[in-house]
């Protein structure tokens, strides 16, 4: 099993007992550890694919996490979110079952972009929380985390960091027995849940094709113990349907191939609420009640006699991708990257009443985005990349919350990214210019902006296995077509949402100091963070009527400050201890109450893991701890404390690997709530919940 860690986060550095514990920890580690007897842990270096550079995750002047292997194979979850949330600096946005994208270093949505190798999700999942995201972590191969700086070469958008999802849906490389892949059953207890899946490559001369498939079949999960409304959540269920086709041409240079996928998912929306259907603003105020509307004297009711079951999500994105790669393409560079996607995506909000099913809200996006990245020879020492990145999307929300007017939004982006070898040292730098036009289908005006990043990194190996880094940034990132229009009820969040068309460029100035130790009985990484930003966009709460808010795109400045890590010390042979956690400080530079919404509580813990012959296992215990940082209109949510506890078996059959495990989340079966969710009351994190699986691969 994985020796990884785990995050949440919340900073002021040795003033909170987070950081003090880390930096004691990391001062106290023996001076022999590393001559200990036994064997030695190494944490081999990961090639990050979507580093521009393709560096090591040892190379990289900022924190990356990868999940690859095994650790990937008993890490995933339903969804992205879930799926890492257990790693450094990175929580999980939760909307019941059907919905969940990480959050880094607090910050989410628009700002932590989503890729499918290399090209951009073109989903409607940054757009609000209860959008799922339209990839399937079960057929992943790699999944891959930049964090702040390193994210330059996807745009200023990319500020909180960029999860790159590799996959085998287009073929690299012809299997060399023919034909390879891998089949995966699994079921867990908590939402009773069956899933499987199976992926297959089979190839002969240069051409190679692929196909894979997925199936789940999740009911409304069961809570922990004690739970005011009960034991499930209504409407917390999760039905997926995936399957992709691929096809490659395989060359000594390189490859290319195209494959075309679908992605279909059916899930509830807890919370949902139409109680407050009637509300709309006057000015700056809510106004719910009166005008005929039928609300009850007190004003809280809206007296409809229609019974309304939990609404539904029914989600379809087709998508193909163009995938190439050439080494040695022109007389002076290296290589050629090409990534290109199209997808058509259909999101429908389906509500029943009276026993009758329609739909509410058709949200949908038509879109393509293209990548082509060109590496040059070293020229004065100098290596780097060079690329162009274009993008467009027509989206469009019909229906009763349709509260996004239609917009098509263009974007084009230049950069550039260098490195620089120097003895122990490593330079880097990169600048990336972009640009976006929005054409609203609205009485508003069509917007224009554009936007200039520029990162500068460098890591010294000042000793064998340690590295030190430190990156400086300042990055723009363009405000999206919501946060410039958006008018309109959103039942799912219980808002009214309102835009603001004369938003500019947020500025990002960013400081990043990491310390990393990779070999030996003693391994670490640990990294702090300041994060200043102008004009950075939020959604100001400007009234409040029993939990319906009224929310309005602001600008103003803010900072972002935090610390996250983790230390392994090989105890036996046998047995290790990981210690982990973050912590992350979001607040306004002025005003009232300066803190901002729905940023994740700290989060400290401790893992063992042993592994024998074919044996292994972890147990893991971690403290998220109470969030009283709070914004205006937020109320605070109590800490909570996890036990996990996961084994694993490898074997062979007939000469093909197999791989049998157990996981048990929430032991002791806590009843927790996720303070970054908008439902968070309404739909409390999974209870106890026991997951078997075996996997197969040929």
């Amino acid at each position: 099993m994985s020796s990884m860690l785990h995050p949440r986060r919340r900073a002021a550095f040795p003033r909170h007992p987070l950081a003090a514990s880390l930096l004691l920890a990391f001062a106290q580690v023996p001076a022999f550890a590393d001559e200990a007897g036994g064997r030695t842990a190494t944490l081999a270096p990961v090639t990050v694919s979507a580093s521009a550079l393709t560096l090591g995750t040892d190379a990289m002047s900022t924190p990356a996490s990868v999940l690859e292997g095994d650790t990937l194979v008993l890490r995933r979850g339903d969804t992205l979110g879930a799926t890492l949330a257990s790693e450094p600096g990175i929580a999980a946005s939760h909307f019941g079952a059907g919905a969940s994208r990480p959050i880094i270093r607090g910050m989410d949505g628009p700002r932590v972009k989503v890729l499918s190798d290399g090209a951009e999700i073109m989903d409607a999942s940054s757009i609000s929380p209860d959008h799922a995201v339209a990839l399937e972590p079960m057929l992943s191969k790699q999944i891959e985390v930049l964090r702040g700086p390193s994210a330059l070469a996807y745009g200023g958008g990319a500020v909180g960091g960029v999860v790159n999802v590799l996959d085998k849906r287009v073929p690299t490389a012809v299997p060399e027995k023919g034909v390879e892949g891998s089949i995966e059953l699994r079921a867990g207890s908590a939402a009773r849940e069956g899933a499987g899946a199976f992926e297959i490559t089979a190839g002969s001369g240069s051409f190679a094709v692929h196909a894979e498939g997925l199936k789940r079949d999740a009911n409304e999960y069961r809570v922990g113990d004690g739970w005011h409304d009960g034991r499930r959540v209504d409407g917390s269920y999760n039905t997926t349907d995936s399957g992709s086709l691929g096809l490659s041409w395989v060359g000594e240079r390189g490859y290319l191939g195209l494959a075309w996928s679908r992605q279909r998912n059916e899930y509830g929306l807890p919370g949902h609420s139409h109680e407050y259907e009637d509300c709309h603003p006057h000015g700056d105020h809510l106004h719910c009640g009166g005008h005929g509307h039928g609300h009850d004297d007190d004003g809280h009711g809206h007296g409809h006699d229609h019974e309304h079951g939990v609404p539904y999500v029914e989600l379809d994105s087709k998508r193909w991708d163009l995938r190439g790669e050439l080494l040695d393409p022109l007389p002076g560079f290296t290589r050629l990257r090409l990534r290109a996607a199209h997808t058509d995506y259909v999101h429908d909000e389906i509500e029943k009443e009276d026993g009758e099913r329609h739909i509410s809200t058709r949200f949908r996006s038509k879109a393509h985005d293209g990548r082509l990245e060109l590496e040059h020879a070293p020229l004065a020492g100098w290596r780097g990349v060079v690329g162009l990145q274009t993008s467009r999307r027509d989206f469009s929300a019909n229906g009763e919350e349709a509260y996004v007017p239609p917009t098509l939004t263009k974007k084009h982006a230049v950069f550039l990214i260098e490195e620089y070898a120097l003895g122990d040292w490593r330079f880097e730098a990169g600048l990336h210019h972009e640009w976006q036009d929005i054409d609203v289908d609205a009485a508003q005006r069509d917007r224009s902006h554009r936007g200039n990043s520029l990162s500068l990194g460098a890591v010294w190996n000042f000793a064998p296995q340690y590295a030190l880094g430190l990156s400086l940034s300042r990055t723009q990132r363009l405000p999206s077509a919501e946060e410039l229009y958006a008018n309109g009820i959103h039942l799912a969040t219980s808002t009214w949402e309102v835009g603001n068309p004369d938003l500019k460029a947020e500025t990002s100035r960013n400081i990043d100091l990491s310390l990393r130790k990779t070999e030996g009985a003693t391994t670490f990484s640990v990294g702090v963070f300041h994060n200043r930003v102008k004009d950075y966009i939020y959604a100001s709460t400007l009234d409040v009527h029993e939990g319906f808010q009224l929310i309005e795109y602001a600008q103003r400045d803010a900072r972002f400050t935090g610390i996250e890590g983790q230390l392994r010390q090989q105890l036996t042979p046998i047995f290790g201890a990981t210690v982990f956690g973050d912590y992350v400080r979001a607040r306004l530079d002025s005003g009232g109450n300066r803190d901002l919404p729905r940023i994740p509580a700290h989060r400290i813990g401790l893992r063992l893991d042993a592994n024998w012959n074919a044996w292994s296992g972890e147990a893991e215990i971690y403290r998220v701890g109470r969030q009283n940082k709070v914004a205006e209109f937020e109320s605070e949510t109590a800490g909570y404390t996890m036990l996990n506890l996961g084994a694993s078996y490898r074997g062979k059959y007939d000469g093909m690997p197999w791989l049998l495990y157990v996981k048990a989340n929430n032991l002791t079966d806590k009843l927790a709530y996720n303070h970054s969710s908008f439902i968070k009351h309404v739909a409390p994190l999974m209870g106890r919940n026991v997951t078997v699986g075996v996997r197969l691969e040929f």
